[in-house]
Formats: structure tokens, sequence, C-alpha cells
């Protein structure tokens, strides 16, 4: 597999989380609390950086924010796969992508579950060796 397609299929799985991850955090409930008091409490308590704002505004904020992020880099490296292929034969374009995969995959590891992990995991290892490929 071309370091291309590498990078197409990385950015596609991380596009293609952070569009689900944005539709699930305004179309539905699933990051909705299982008890109902919880979600009572989130919009009636504010975080103690301000009072202009709710935890349960917050969360949603913090949702949709990480959404755009995942669909950022995601548009980015198709884009530059697509357009300007070149630049994936110059280690700090690859670099930048496994960077930034491997944060995602270490919060993956750590607060999240098993089908962002996964899906992390591959895009990571598509950086990974697409990056290798440049350095030997």
């Amino acid at each position: 597999m071309s370091n291309v397609a590498l990078v197409a299929l990385a950015a596609g799985i991380l596009g293609a989380l952070g569009t689900l991850h944005m539709l699930y955090t305004f179309f539905t409930p699933k990051f909705d609390p299982y008890d109902p008091a919880v979600a009572v409490a989130m919009k009636g308590t504010s975080p103690r950086i301000t009072r202009q704002t709710t935890i349960w505004r917050a969360w949603i904020g913090f949702n949709a924010s990480h959404s755009l992020g995942a669909m950022f880099f995601g548009a980015v490296f198709l884009m530059i796969a697509a357009t300007s292929p070149a630049l994936l034969a110059q280690p700090a374009w690859l670099l930048l992508g496994l960077v930034t995969c491997l944060a995602y995959l270490a919060m993956a590891i750590k607060y999240w579950f098993r089908i962002p992990l996964i899906g992390i995991a591959i895009a990571a290892t598509c950086f990974a060796l697409a990056t290798a490929r440049t350095l030997i």
C-alpha cells in the first residue's frame, strides 16, 4: 500500500470517527448519562472557572470541538493525499499526522472505549508505516 493510500485510509478513519461523534453529540442520546439525575445536576451546575456556562453545556461543547478536531484532521490529510501527494514523501507531514494519531491513541487508551481505540490504532499504524518508509 502506498503512503498516499495509507494516509488516505488513516484520514478517512479519523474523519469518519469525528463525524460520527458529532452526529451522536447533537442528534442522539448516546452521550447522555444513564442516570437522569446526573444530567439534571450537570445542567444545574457551573464549573469553577465560570458561571457563564453549565457542566452540561461545556460537555456538549467539548464533544463538539473534539469531533471538529478529528473531522478537520481527516479533511486536511485527505486533501493532501488527493491534491499534493508529494508532501507525503516528506517526513515532517507524516510525523505531524503520526504524533496527532498517537496523542488521540493515548487518550483513547486512558479515557475512551473500544471502537474509537481500534479505529485510532489502525490510523496510527498507517501513519507509522508511511513515516517509517520515508525515514528508511
